[in-house]
């Protein structure tokens, strides 16, 4: 396919309901979209990273910028042959993986329509449906948390995940436990603990945990694999991986039992599908991990969740837990068993609701080849 234009869009999207982790809250999503024109057909594209640089040194307004003067030069009037061309043509720029995503991401969607294939036909994906859990923010109250989970489970969620924090930990997994003896839980951390917390963490041991996620630091491997021989809890790992190598050196370490897999700070389809190949070669289950994505990043999500290894319910949930309206037709939707049944429509599988883009859009730019 050749690479004719580009337009970029930012997005202003009310959450729901507030959205608190370990680093902050986010109330408004600024979602920076793609819409990549080719001459084969268009393709969408999602840039997850946040409105601060926070998860990772990635924002909205940094991925503007490397794509207006880094990365849209670098592909538009090119013949892009699949994906993973498209990202060995971005190759040049280091980092940047969330925006090397949507531009990547969007030549998958492309290609699949092209082909008259669903996205995660293309993938190798060999699932119909996929499990979905819920990741819950950080509550003022623990009688509130407790509220949400049951309405959560109430809906057919097959996991409860949890952000942690100091002081928002042990106690809370007390009373969520001593109501919820059974049901899979997990927690987050977002990095909020050090090394030195060691003995605080063993004490998550007793609440049969399927993992902890990213307890410490968002750059490191080395001593999550100290704490690890530490806990009987498998640690997850997730903002540390950032392509394969770094899921390499992870399991040499044994820093890891589960790793997240996130299209965005992976770089897209292409090296989630090598992560995850490696991830099942070595017996380390994978899921699908969010970042408050829109329906067009959740489609991708789900494609990318259907490949063998992604064992575990990921992130991916139901549409209406984030948006009044999403941006897609039909909007994601959870079944009462916790699945959502993947698309064999061509591409990511829904429709762009292009009258709720335009009505949310707040910026835009069209770059074409010279």
């Amino acid at each position: 396919m050749k690479i004719e234009a580009i337009t970029a869009r930012e997005l202003s999207m009310k959450l729901v309901t507030p959205f608190e982790t370990s680093f902050g809250v986010t109330e408004n999503r600024r979602i920076l979209l793609l819409e990549l024109h080719t001459d084969v057909g268009t393709g969408w594209g999602e840039v997850s990273a946040g409105e601060g640089p926070f998860y990772n040194s990635e924002t909205t307004d940094t991925a503007w910028v490397i794509l207006e003067k880094f990365l849209a030069p670098m592909v538009l009037g090119k013949k892009i042959a699949d994906g993973e061309a498209a990202l060995r043509q971005m190759a040049p720029v280091r980092g940047h993986e969330m925006t090397k995503a949507a531009l990547e991401n969007a030549v998958w969607d492309v290609d699949a329509k092209s082909r008259g294939v669903s996205l995660s036909n293309l993938l190798g994906g060999t699932l119909q449906e996929i499990s979905s859990g819920v990741s819950l923010g950080i509550q003022a109250q623990t009688e509130q948390l407790l509220e949400r989970i049951a309405k959560e489970l109430a809906a057919g969620y097959q996991r409860i995940k949890l952000k942690i924090k100091p002081g928002k930990d042990v106690e809370v997994l007390k009373a969520v436990r001593s109501k919820y003896p059974e049901i899979a839980l997990t927690v987050d951390a977002n990095s909020a603990y050090r090394l030195a917390d060691a003995e605080l963490l063993k004490q998550l041991d007793e609440f049969n945990l399927t993992y902890i996620e990213q307890p410490l630091d968002w750059n490191d491997i080395y001593q999550h694999s100290l704490l690890q021989k530490q806990l009987k809890t498998p640690i997850c790992l997730d903002e540390c991986i950032h392509g394969l190598k770094d899921a390499e050196t992870a399991v040499a370490l044994g820093a890891c039992k589960v790793i997240n897999i996130k299209l965005g700070r992976v770089s897209g389809h292409a090296e989630a599908r090598r992560i995850q190949a490696f991830a099942m070669q070595n017996g380390i289950p994978v899921w699908c991990g969010g970042m408050l994505e829109s329906g067009i990043g959740r489609a991708h999500n789900i494609a990318m969740s259907t490949l063998p290894g992604f064992v575990l319910p990921g992130d991916v949930s139901a549409s209406r837990r984030y948006w009044d309206e999403d941006i897609i037709v039909p909007d994601v939707q959870v079944s009462n068993r916790g699945t959502i049944t993947v698309s064999d429509k061509p591409g990511i599988g829904y429709e762009v609701n292009m009258k709720k883009v335009d009505e949310l859009t707040v910026r835009k730019e069209y770059w074409k080849s010279s």
